[in-house]
């Protein structure tokens, strides 16, 4: 059996751009944005950021022609010298040192707005491209000439700066912060650099025509175009074509088009890729997307019968399988799409999307499924998936694949950023890519790895329903047998240490209660589990009817999406004591609150918050049964895993509320360490426990950290991601 590989909480270095001054222009350039919008905002740094690109690069062939003019009969100021050196010309009113002149001046605006007309009118490929609304009342002139200033002192377009590709990586850099600051609406425009990253180095674009019918601001391209020059590719090797719908976004991708020199197709304006396809006739050899997750405004109605829809006729409240079809219609013969999409792809209650799925696995289109972590976007802190199309499976090129598909679970990978976002490292990135290209390979060392990856005959999948989802395929890591117990524990309590850090849970209490649990740890080694079981939650978990009655009430508690249980007076701002709650079902301490019309969302929690309390008589109640460690059920509920798979039980439509009905849920199977274990697994949480009433602390909080516990002992042992 392989070994599981342990969580590596050791932060990597990020994937994105690390050239030692960018973190501090964003810090100086952010204080300026006063009250604007990073969306607003956004256009007026990234438009002058371009503008003292093609500035400094003009200026740095303006000198090398002046250095020569006596001896070459050069001329700095002749425009044709410039267009055989794939250099913009900037005419005399739209050069920098003009603009950083007026930089303190009210009209200030106005100049940079002069100088982006200036620019287009000489540069007829940048007409329609350039931001030209500087001279908006709405934007602090005084902030704007500060602004100037800080972007003047960085060298972006001179031959030095070009050699690091320094623009573009400020560019990339400052379009990832913008992204995190627009929060939901980052998306639109940009995809994390470490999943562009990932599906290039799995599709390997070397030569050939690439696709993006959902450009954004042109991430995919890029990266393509690096990756091809890395693999000793030239220029022309790749052919560029993207669409973008967004006119500002088209704006953006353009722009970053002309920093890097590609030379893109990108349709000439801007347009909607389902309604005016502006590249119908293209046949590519590869794609690479990210199109929006779950779009349900997409105008499906107006598209009943479309050429696209081989597989069937996508529903009109969600464009998912839209998508996988379009990218489908546009391949080559022999080519291959990689793409993103919401892991609810991969299994739905929807009849049409199931039966759109069944069709395309039978048709052998897919190639490889990958589930990601969780927070790697802006958008969405739900883990997302790739998809990856080959038109031909007994291509020349590589192994004979027909009527198999390769699983990937990498929803364990990733590091944490920061609390709300993570990123994939480059070794994570180089683990997923290579597990791919073995398993295509003709001469590749392929092997299955429990709980990682499998190959699967299609067979398989079809007994399975059609379901995509890795994790029904790849089984589960167990610990390797051939550690001892000690070194178990000394691993595990390690790997806690950092478990706490990487948490930010180093706060004074807590790290009170963490001794304590050393100490209890050190008299009592922490155990591995000796064996696992597998077992339906109706076999762990009872429902109860607990009615509050004539009592005495007891905190009000609700379920949310985002922050699980809450106090309900902490939600709603009217007072809900004069509320009849009578008929409200009573919660006990490790109860688990199941709020079946937002579970989609993630609406299930545990009561850790008070001894007893009450909630809805609309949501279900659950206790664990007797015999069972309710802490690591708690852990086990709100694992990763499980939440990827109770996301996919809902019932309804994206137009009406979603239901979960709570049978679903307890049909479900878990993998969780036998009851013996369980046991000595709560002597365990027993010694920590009374360790802490050496302590003066709350009991709340041991249960929190006993909590974390529970959730890092599920991760250790292979049973859930982290």
């Amino acid at each position: 059996m392989a070994r599981k590989k342990k969580p590596n909480l050791k932060k990597e270095t990020s994937n994105g751009a690390n050239l030692g001054f960018e973190s501090q222009l964003w810090a100086a350039a952010d204080k300026l944005r006063g009250h604007m919008d990073a969306s607003e905002y956004k256009h007026v740094v990234l438009g002058l950021i371009f503008l003292k690109y093609i500035s400094d690069a003009f200026q740095a062939k303006y000198q090398e022609l002046e250095a020569t003019k006596e001896a070459d009969y050069t001329d700095p100021e002749d425009r044709d010298e410039y267009a055989a050196a794939n250099i913009f010309w900037v005419p005399k009113e739209a050069r920098w040192e003009k603009l950083l002149a007026g930089a303190k001046q009210p009209t200030i605006g106005k100049l940079i707005d002069d100088a982006m007309v200036a620019i287009e009118k000489e540069n007829p490929s940048l007409k329609g491209v350039l931001p030209k609304d500087y001279a908006r009342p709405s934007l602090d002139k005084h902030r704007l000439g500060e602004l100037l200033d800080i972007i003047g002192k960085i060298g972006l377009g001179d031959k030095a700066a070009q050699s690091k590709d320094i623009l573009g990586r400020v560019y990339e850099y400052f379009l990832g912060r913008f992204a995190a600051a627009e929060g939901k609406g980052g998306g639109e425009f940009y995809t994390p650099q470490c999943v562009v990253k990932l599906l290039v180095r799995m599709i390997e674009p070397y030569k050939g025509r690439v696709y993006d019918p959902c450009c954004g601001s042109g991430g995919m391209f890029v990266q393509s175009r690096r990756f091809a020059e890395e693999h000793n590719g030239k220029l022309g090797d790749i052919s560029i074509y993207g669409q973008e719908s967004n006119p500002t976004t088209w704006k953006l991708a353009m722009m970053n088009m002309a920093i890097r020199g590609i030379d893109a197709n990108l349709g000439g304006r801007h347009a909607d890729s389902f309604h005016n396809d502006l590249h119908k006739d293209l046949r590519t050899d590869f794609i690479l997307a990210n199109p929006p997750f779950n779009m349900s405004d997409w105008g499906g109605k107006r598209l009943r019968e479309d050429v696209r829809w081989k597989y069937g006729i996508p529903p009109i409240s969600n464009a998912n399988f839209a998508w996988v079809q379009h990218f489908a219609y546009h391949l080559a013969p022999n080519g291959f799409a990689g793409f993103v999409l919401a892991q609810a792809s991969l299994s739905s209650e929807s009849q049409i999307e199931n039966e759109i799925r069944r069709s395309i696995v039978e048709d052998d289109l897919v190639d490889c499924i990958v589930t990601l972590p969780g927070k790697l976007f802006y958008t969405t802190p739900i883990p997302v998936c790739l998809w990856f199309l080959a038109r031909k499976k007994n291509h020349a090129k590589f192994r004979n694949r027909s009527k198999e598909i390769l699983f990937i679970d990498a929803s364990a990978l990733g590091m944490p950023e920061s609390r709300t976002h993570s990123y994939l490292s480059d070794s994570d990135i180089e683990r997923i890519a290579e597990a791919y290209h073995q398993w295509r390979s003709k001469d590749g060392q392929y092997e299955d790895h429990n709980g990682f990856c499998r190959s699967v005959h299609t067979d398989d999948v079809r007994n399975g329903g059609y379901s995509l989802f890795p994790a029904k395929y790849v089984g589960v890591v167990h610990v390797d047998d051939a550690i001892s117990s000690r070194e178990f524990s000394k691993n595990l309590l390690q790997k806690w240490d950092e478990y706490l850090r990487c948490r930010e849970k180093q706060h004074s209490v807590a790290r009170q209660v963490d001794s304590a649990m050393h100490v209890a740890v050190r008299k009592q080694r922490i155990i591995r589990p000796s064996k696992y079981i597998n077992i339906k939650l109706d076999d762990i978990l009872e429902r109860s009817d607990e009615r509050l009655g004539s009592r005495p009430e007891p905190e009000i508690l609700t379920c949310t999406e985002r922050a699980g249980l809450i106090f309900q007076k902490e939600r709603f701002a009217k007072r809900v004591a004069t509320k009849n709650t009578s008929k409200y079902k009573v919660v006990r301490k490790t109860d688990i609150v199941y709020n079946p019309y937002l579970l989609w969302a993630g609406a299930i929690d545990q009561c850790w918050i008070v001894d007893i309390g009450i909630t809805s008589p609309a949501y279900e109640v659950l206790r664990v049964r007797d015999g069972f460690n309710a802490t690591l059920v708690g852990a086990l509920i709100k694992s990763p895993r499980m939440i990827k798979t109770y996301n996919g039980i809902s019932v309804g439509t994206v137009q009406r509320r979603r239901r979960s009905p709570v049978e679903r849920f307890l049909d479900l199977d878990v993998v969780i360490p036998s009851l013996n274990d369980q046991k000595r697994f709560s002597e365990l949480s027993t010694a920590i426990q009374n360790e802490r009433l050496l302590l003066r602390e709350t009991a709340q909080c041991i249960d929190v950290v006993l909590l974390d516990l529970c959730k890092f002992w599920l991760l250790y042992n292979g049973i859930q991601e982290a």
